[in-house]
């Protein structure tokens, strides 16, 4: 009899017949053929194989189970064996993931990786990233439908956020005015409304850090001005009364206008103090996947109130200002709403908040600026249509209200552009074929993910559903499902790559050919429409997003490298364009790259931005800078912004475009070197391989 087995792992143990019996014994009950005595008989006839085959000669676990299939088969057990061979399969994808479950953990303990731009190489960050690591295992193994899985893995489509994927939900837009207003409770107890701006600063801060806990994306004010406004109104009959107060006890009869002047000159102090502190914890409180910072983003600029121009001053001031040592802030992504006869023009009520926004945009890249007048925000002209900094934008619902507070994306799923084209070879009609399929797979992929959240319960999300910040959470108890309230959210498909995918069908991208543009928006145009087809077939708000890509330019154009090899104008780089964009290495003048995004805008309903390179911080002309932004209003952009580097000394505080290793000033290497990615900032020594390639080959815009 034979004494021992090859493991698969390469060691010996002792040879044991009994497992051999067992597991016939197991496949035939499985099946219901449950017999001892069968089991006994065919391990016999598996051994007498074994030592025809192998005689004295070592043999290993995968030898003996192939010898149980075939007797299984011979000896007319086909339904036995059937189980056996799944059974086989479900092993081995257990134990590859294990596998590439340790080989991740232990890429991520030597240094964490650069999916997000936002993560930091700490030990909490590890430790958090390696529990991503293993619940992303879990999905693709386990959890979702093996089609869907294999589309993800091979780089037809990308599920983003795919840790999460039947935890939680994307992002949220918070109604920051009910909870200031009526208090909340995060867990430890309830917090009453604050009665002065800096309280209900620090508790905004902190509602920002909550929600966080219970989403991976992105956390937002939509009318950020509008609701601290009350509480520098507090602020300043607080003034009122503490120099009323100080002018009585020196027996003094103020100067009404004066007094007026001081009321308001304290009342200012005191909100950008409050602001300045906002600032500041939004880039210390860490609480984010990956120890994380919250993505956090601030709508403001409409408000024409006194109160409400006081917050968005003095916010706009404290955030120029910077951090300690002049730093620039990396949140909050801070979105200036531009808007006809309120500040667009000289002569409107906040038009000198919109400059004072330009000049902060003009040393800190923020903040960005939405355009309410667009042809797609206009009709929300009651509401305001409010973004996320990424460039995520929810309104329309077919389900309820369509409104911006209290809604959020639920998840996303990014189509690979470039690689259908590269399949059709240039057949058009086969690529509409390709793409059809595509995107009935995102749709697909979107609803499995949709019937997973929607049966998670309230009692999951202590904050964002127990304190009843989504719509239709309101009436929900702590053990109902939250189906009532993430049907007013959103599903949106995503596309990176068009100018690489315009390439390959055309031999050119559609910022060098006018019939590549017109090919680009029938692309996006067909995309949105399948969106909207799916919204009324499904009860579902589908819509189209033009995908943020950090990790997924890399990680795309990498997998298609390995199947088209490198294809000149398509695969020859190392990053795939982001969204819609007119590639960043082509060398194009501003307003007609601005005319030409501009088209996409209306089709991206579920967010989109639009950028402008230039080489350097344009402080001093600031007449140019709103020349671009209004160029970009006539073009039905949406969202938008302009770009430069901002270098800063940290020995000296030298803020300006530093191109050597040192400070030109004090010779210092300690500089703090913040760009702009896929829409919110970091600083480059946290990009991947792929952005900072990109960032390179950037060419400025003249």
């Amino acid at each position: 009899m034979f004494k021992s087995i090859i493991k698969r792992d390469g060691r010996k143990q002792p040879f044991g017949e009994a497992k051999i019996t067992d597991a016939i014994y197991k496949c035939l009950e499985s099946v219901g053929e449950p017999d001892k005595q069968v089991a006994l008989e065919l391990t016999v006839e598996v051994i007498k194989k074994i030592k025809n085959i192998f005689k004295d000669n070592s043999f290993s676990v995968e030898d003996v189970q192939d010898m149980v299939e075939t007797v299984l088969i011979e000896k007319g057990y086909a339904k036995a064996a059937k189980a056996f061979i799944l059974y086989r399969d479900n092993r081995s994808r257990m134990r590859e993931a294990k596998s590439d479950l340790m080989d991740a953990v232990s890429e991520i303990l030597q240094i964490t990786n650069r999916e997000n731009a936002n993560i930091g190489n700490s030990p909490s960050a590890k430790v958090l990233q390696i529990s991503e690591i293993a619940s992303k295992n879990y999905y693709i193994k386990r959890l979702i439908p093996e089609k869907e899985a294999k589309a993800h893995l091979s780089g037809d489509i990308y599920i983003h956020d795919l840790s999460w994927y039947g935890k939680t939900l994307t992002c949220l837009q918070i109604p920051l005015d009910r909870l200031l207003r009526e208090g909340f409770n995060n867990g430890h107890g309830y917090i009453r409304p604050p009665k002065g701006i800096k309280t209900a600063a620090a508790l905004a801060a902190i509602i920002l850090q909550s929600n966080q806990n219970d989403m991976h994306g992105g956390q937002s004010y939509g009318y950020f001005d509008r609701d601290m406004a009350p509480y520098v109104e507090a602020e300043k009959k607080r003034q009122e009364k503490l120099i009323k107060q100080e002018l009585d006890y020196l027996e003094l009869k103020p100067d009404s206008k004066k007094f007026k002047e001081l009321v308001i000159k304290r009342t200012k102090e005191e909100t950008y103090q409050a602001m300045e502190g906002f600032i500041y914890n939004l880039n210390t409180m860490h609480s984010r996947a990956g120890a994380q910072v919250p993505f956090s983003s601030i709508n403001l600029g409409t408000d024409t109130s006194e109160a409400g121009r006081i917050v968005t001053e003095c916010l706009l001031r404290a955030y120029e200002k910077g951090l300690g040592r002049g730093e620039t802030p990396i949140f909050p992504n801070i979105c200036f709403k531009l808007k006809e006869d309120v500040n667009f023009e000289e002569g409107d009520p906040n038009y000198d908040l919109f400059k004072l926004g330009m000049q902060v945009a003009c040393k800190r890249l923020f903040p960005n600026f939405s355009f309410q007048d667009s042809s797609f925000n206009k009709p929300f002209a009651k509401e305001e249509v409010a973004y996320m900094g990424c460039r995520t934008r929810v309104m329309s619902n077919c389900n309820g209200p369509e409104v911006t507070n209290s809604r959020g994306n639920l998840s996303f799923t990014s189509v690979n552009l470039p690689r259908l084209a590269l399949r059709s070879e240039k057949d058009l009609a086969l690529f509409w074929r390709l793409l059809d399929e595509m995107i009935e797979l995102s749709i697909e992929q979107l609803l499995t993910r949709y019937n997973v959240q929607k049966m998670l319960k309230v009692k999951d999300f202590p904050f964002l559903m127990e304190q009843k910040l989504y719509v239709g959470s309101e009436n929900l108890n702590p053990d109902d499902t939250i189906e009532e309230a993430v049907k007013h959210g959103t599903l949106s498909i995503g596309f990176i790559g068009l100018a690489e995918c315009l390439f390959a069908l055309t031999g050119s991208h559609h910022g060098a050919s006018q019939e590549a543009q017109a090919l680009g928006i029938s692309i996006i145009g067909h995309m949105r429409r399948r969106c909207d087809e799916a919204t009324k077939k499904y009860g579902l708000n589908f819509s189209l997003l033009a995908t943020p890509a950090e990790q997924l330019a890399g990680k795309f154009i990498k997998l298609d490298k390995e199947q088209f090899g490198v294809v000149p104008g398509v695969t020859d780089k190392i990053w795939y364009t982001n969204s819609f964009h007119v590639p960043v290495e082509f060398e194009i003048n501003a307003l007609d790259k601005i005319s030409l995004e501009g088209a996409y805008h209306k089709f991206c309903n579920a967010g989109h931005i639009s950028y402008i390179e230039l080489p350097s911080a344009p402080e001093h002309n600031i007449e140019a800078f709103e020349t671009l932004i209004k160029a970009m209003a006539q073009a039905d952009m949406g969202y938008a912004a302009i770009n430069f580097p901002v270098d800063i000394c940290l020995s000296c505080g030298l803020n300006a475009a530093i191109s050597d290793k040192k400070c030109p000033i004090c010779s210092s290497e300690k500089i703090s070197r913040v760009r702009r990615i896929t829409g919110y900032l970091s600083t480059l020594n946290r990009f991947n391989e792929s952005k900072l390639a990109e960032v390179k080959n950037r060419k400025t815009h003249d």
